[in-house]
């Protein structure tokens, strides 16, 4: 039984040591490469930051259908009930009340549009503030592997045709982006503020206008 276990022990610790020389291979054909590929596809969806934040921006998402829905239900009933009493005239011109009624049903809709659009820009901002985010620490990332590596160019899969995966570096990009943000901020993008005046720049003063005689 002895002979057994430290057979076994004998036989994993060459697995180890042939696991770590085809990794040192790797990273030698890595480190000479003048070619790196990364996964950005993959790592836009696999990092933890990425992970929470489709699940926040889909909450918001429901959120939004849900307040869509909510508006339109008592919009459409109140919409059926003008089609209603005008097929019911036959022709005839409504009377004041009934334009009145069609005035403030056309009023409710436009508001409600303009509501709906304004939630649907915010979840748009939100996504486009999450991916900046995301792109202002991978772009310092990969250019560090790069340089590390001493590659020339660092280039997305997507965008080959075939690559080996010697030079393929997303599990190490995936791993330093999530040590360096493990989340990101669910919110629209931080409004620009107009720029202030340069230190020491007076407002322009009005002029004396001739008196007249």
């Amino acid at each position: 039984m002895k002979k057994i276990v430290i057979g076994a022990a004998a036989a994993a610790a060459l697995s180890l040591g042939m696991s770590g020389a085809a990794l040192a291979q790797r990273n030698n054909a890595a480190a000479g490469a003048s070619i790196l590929v990364v996964d950005t596809d993959r790592v836009m969806t696999e990092c933890t930051a990425c992970r929470a934040a489709q699940t926040a921006l889909q909450g918001q998402v429901q959120q939004a259908q849900q307040f869509a829905q909510g508006l339109a239900q008592p919009l459409q009933t109140e919409g059926q009930a003008i089609e209603a009493a005008v097929r019911a005239l036959a022709g005839k011109q409504p009377d004041a009340a009934l334009q009145q009624r069609a005035t403030a049903f056309q009023t409710r809709q436009n508001q409600a549009n303009q509501q709906i659009n304004q939630r649907e820009q915010t979840i748009r901002s939100t996504q486009a503030h999450v991916q900046q985010q995301l792109g202002q620490r991978l772009i310092p990332i990969i250019e560090s592997i790069r340089a590390s590596r001493r590659a020339a160019i660092a280039v997305s899969k997507s965008s080959t045709l075939a690559n080996d995966n010697a030079i393929d570096v997303t599990a190490e990009v995936l791993t330093q982006l999530n040590q360096q943000l493990p989340s990101v901020s669910v919110t629209p993008l931080p409004q620009q503020n107009a720029a202030p005046a340069p230190a020491g720049t007076q407002p322009a003063q009005p002029q004396p206008q001739p008196q007249g005689r």
